[in-house]
């Protein structure tokens, strides 16, 4: 029953298919579960996860576009606040919304603040680090050179209506998975794991061109750093960057589909780094 539904979905184009696939197959995993859904949208997911018996939140930043009998959609805007307390809630699904997010390190500090210790975070967005993206952004920084003009302030702009001071961005806010990875790490989240999603033509004829090239480099610059590492932690830090790097999926795979835990809360994330230079009262 798992593998047909997983199958039933792997060439579908649009992630939610994926997302609602995953859920059901794990729906144990929800069931009894306070799971936020934000953005919400139109409430396809909400109602999936409703349906495997998950106590759903749905937030979004425009929440008359929520279409779903049953539940309801409460207004949120990540940048300022998720209305719910602390240490609320067992899962967030923020489907198709960070690469819309002006401040994403913002968001995945609210994230964590509304999780549960060891709380689940899903995190889906058009894959910035597949093949086919790196080479748009090196012929004109867009999301897809032959399609799209690189971001800009008039089709960038999604949603916007007179005497709302609500803005929808679009895709002004692509993020590659390293980028992803680091702030999720300076939130207090750990990668538990990048699922399959649909592959990118594109990227797959060019992987057999360029994959030599990115395998041997990123080698080079793992090696060296491991070489400096002092310490075990540092080492495994190293080899999950090199491995996210040289991922056949992540470089062919048309969405990112990243699964994250919620390892330790803010303050103690803070407490334990240490910036490369020098303390502030020493420099001369």
């Amino acid at each position: 029953m798992q593998k047909k539904i997983i199958m039933s979905f792997a060439k579908s184009k649009d992630i939610k298919d994926h997302v609602n696939a995953y859920i059901k197959v794990h729906s144990s995993a929800f069931t009894n579960k306070h799971v936020v859904d934000l953005p919400a949208g139109t409430g396809i997911t909400s109602k999936t996860l409703k349906d495997t018996g998950a106590q759903v939140s749905a937030f979004d930043l425009f929440p008359e576009f929520f279409k779903t009998n049953g539940l309801s959609c409460s207004y949120a805007d990540i940048m300022d606040k998720i209305p719910l307390e602390n240490n609320k809630a067992d899962w967030i699904i923020c489907q198709e919304g960070i690469e819309h997010f002006e401040n994403q390190f913002q968001a995945l500090k609210e994230f964590n603040r509304v999780l549960k210790p060891n709380g689940k975070l899903i995190v889906t967005t058009p894959n910035y680090s597949n093949l086919r993206s790196k080479f748009s952004y090196l012929i004109s920084e867009s999301e897809y050179f032959s399609k799209f003009m690189s971001p800009n302030e008039l089709d960038s702009i999604w949603l916007t209506q007179k005497g709302d001071e609500r803005i929808y961005f679009g895709h002004i806010f692509l993020i590659g998975i390293q980028h992803l990875r680091c702030l999720a790490a300076l939130s207090g989240f750990k990668i538990k794991n990048v699922h399959r999603v649909r592959t990118n033509k594109t990227s797959v004829w060019l992987l057999p061109i360029f994959y030599p090239f990115i395998y041997l480099f990123n080698w080079m610059v793992y090696k060296k750093a491991i070489n400096k590492a002092t310490n075990q932690d540092a080492i495994n830090i190293y080899k999950e960057i090199f491995k996210l790097n040289t991922s056949i999926s992540i470089l062919t795979d048309s969405h990112l589909f990243v699964e994250l835990e919620k390892v330790c809360e803010l303050n103690e994330v803070s407490s334990q780094l240490k910036g490369k230079l020098p303390d502030f009262n020493t420099l001369t």
